[in-house]
């Protein structure tokens, strides 16, 4: 039954604005992966969940059809391997228009590396904010894969390490080995534990006070960095992870500050996926980051 007072995400999301603040964007790629995954399905997986969630977010009173919004569909590049798919994805991404605020629908990690090298030719004034069970600085002697993308950005692009904070980082989901890297490339790290210790919202506050000195801010959301028992659908979930709601909490507090330009959600497959759980929570996620776009100045 339609409720003309009950209006739904999907019709906000189709609502094809001439200006938007908010784009968003399908990037289906999932050839890089490390486990197999058909995580080139999401974008369509998580739109087609939308008309189950309202445009009202009711602990901040914040009403999404005041977003002006524009979806640009998916690009063409699930077929595309890892080593071509960074190019025309950077490219594409340099090819939109400004808007306040770009969500990407992933796909997996591959995507986060080309993105974030589309926000400016200068790195040095780029910083990446990444919720993820792992440092993703993997070694690149096996191309550009879902494990390698802060690392490529660091070793071949250019990002200074210092410009890198990674929050929610698992227990027993990366190495010492790849822990030193981090240390020495001076990557800020908050672990699961220090998220539990300290609240997402002074974790989030020390990231962004941290990335003071640069200029725009690329957030990646690794769904993975939730705890297994809610992301079923994620091939690199762990126990021990995020709940949805301290995932949620970052999500819109990164998503409120105008630095933040950009915003990737990755590393969902919904073919192994458990009653719509994971997806759900994707897209619970996204109308989280839109509701912080609209909470900005507020």
């Amino acid at each position: 039954m339609v409720d003309r007072f009950w209006p739904r995400a999907d019709t906000w999301l189709a609502s094809e604005s001439s200006d938007p603040r908010l784009l968003v964007v399908g990037v289906p790629s999932s050839k890089a992966s490390l486990s197999p995954s058909r995580s080139d399905l999401t974008p369509g997986a998580v739109r087609d969940r939308f008309w189950k969630f309202s445009t009202f977010h009711g602990e901040h009173e914040a009403d999404l059809t005041d977003v002006t919004v524009r979806d640009m569909g998916n690009w063409p590049v699930s077929e595309l391997s890892m080593h071509d798919m960074p190019t025309m994805v950077e490219d594409l991404a340099r090819g939109l228009p400004e808007t306040e605020l770009t969500i990407y629908l992933g796909g997996d990690n591959a995507i986060t590396r080309p993105l974030a090298r589309a926000l400016d030719d200068d790195l040095s004034r780029v910083g990446v904010i990444t919720f993820d069970a792992h440092h993703d600085v993997r070694s690149l002697e096996n191309g550009p894969t879902n494990g390698t993308p802060i690392r490529g950005l660091i070793e071949e692009d250019g990002l200074p390490g210092r410009n890198v904070a990674q929050i929610g980082i698992h227990s027993f989901a990366n190495s010492v080995t790849y822990r030193r890297y981090c240390e020495e490339q001076e990557i800020r790290i908050y672990t699961v534990g220090a998220v539990e210790q300290e609240g997402m919202h002074d974790i989030v506050a020390s990231a962004f006070q941290r990335l003071d000195h640069c200029d725009r801010i690329y957030i990646d959301v690794d769904v993975d960095v939730l705890d297994r028992s809610v992301a079923p659908g994620c091939p690199g979930s762990r126990p021990g992870g995020l709940t949805v709601r301290q995932l949620s909490e970052g999500v819109r507090l990164a998503a409120s500050q105008r630095k933040v330009r950009a915003i990737d959600f990755v590393e969902v497959d919904p073919e192994p996926d458990i009653n719509n759980v994971t997806v759900d929570t994707m897209a619970h996620l996204v109308l989280t980051a839109a509701t912080g776009l609209a909470l900005r100045g507020t």
